[in-house]
């Protein structure tokens, strides 16, 4: 079975630890089936396809374990900061300063998750580089999948809440028959992957520049307050209408509120929009994490 050789840094020598005798071993994730530290030779796309998703769960199930690791109430965490957050809004929003928005617990609790997923990502984008060196010296280990287990990492998070919005759903008069929700998949995959295209730019700029993960930590803040999050977008003053216009969070969470709050089809035209944005930014951001990663042995 082939090994991981060491990613060597540049200008140095090989540092091989397969050559040496003593073969590289990924800390922390488990064989399944083969190896998922050690990349197939041969066998071609599907043997490749079958890698990357045995390495990706591995990786997955070692993020959450880690998260959680010693902790009584373990993944039920995910669940206390949203509903906590949901409570103060909640009595902030309908007893101090009414917004009178019909259903606003399931319209509230819609929104924090959905920001929740964008927030809690990015925040863990800024370090899985830094916190698996031994990976990132795996001179065959595919770099780029660490902001992918990051952000489905957090997605399994917001899949663990859902069944607490439908709860709410419920005791707000439930929804009305429609096929509208179904396309809760679609609207999934899309915010995936434009936290995924943010992603690998945070990452390949953090571990040269450590001040990138303070930084988004005041943009996610000025984000949360800057996207209807607890409010409706139609209650911004017009003269601010550019600015919600092109901020995709805002289109995401209309989405969603549209599919399981009114059950109807939401706008395609900016959906359309986020979509090609995110793609866009999806090259850009890999190209430039790919540009990087060869300093980054250097860095680590």
């Amino acid at each position: 079975m082939a090994q991981f050789g060491t990613r060597s840094a540049p200008g140095q020598g090989s540092r091989d630890e397969s050559a040496a005798g003593a073969p590289a071993r990924s800390q922390g994730v488990r064989p399944r089936g083969h190896s998922v530290a050690s990349a197939p030779h041969g066998g071609g796309g599907a043997a490749r396809l079958a890698y990357l998703r045995d390495l990706m769960t591995e990786l997955v199930r070692r993020d959450l374990s880690l998260r959680y690791k010693r902790s009584v109430l373990g993944l039920a965490w995910s669940l206390l900061t949203p509903l906590t957050q949901l409570l103060v809004l909640r009595f902030v929003f309908t007893v101090v300063l009414p917004l009178e928005i019909p259903n606003y617990t399931a319209f509230l609790f819609t929104g924090i998750l959905v920001w929740s997923w964008l927030a809690s990502a990015l925040d863990q984008a800024a370090g899985p580089l830094v916190d698996n060196r031994e990976l990132v010296r795996l001179a065959e280990f595919p770099l780029g999948v660490l902001q992918a287990v990051t952000v489905d990492a957090d997605l399994t998070q917001f899949v663990f809440a859902l069944p607490i919005l439908a709860l709410f759903l419920w005791l707000g008069g439930g929804v009305p028959l429609s096929a509208a929700p179904l396309l809760l998949p679609v609207l999934v995959a899309l915010q995936f992957l434009f936290i995924l295209s943010v992603a690998y730019f945070v990452a390949a700029l953090h571990v040269t520049f450590r001040d990138v993960k303070h930084l988004l930590g005041i943009g996610l803040t000025l984000g949360f307050y800057l996207t209807p999050v607890f409010y409706e977008a139609s209650q911004a003053p017009d003269r601010y209408a550019a600015l919600y216009r092109f901020n995709p969070m805002r289109h995401l969470i209309g989405a969603y509120r549209d599919i399981l709050l009114h059950a109807r089809l939401p706008d395609p035209v900016p959906l359309a929009g986020v979509a090609l944005g995110s793609i866009v930014l999806l090259v850009l951001g890999y190209r430039l994490f790919a540009r990087a990663s060869s300093h980054f042995v250097d860095e680590l």
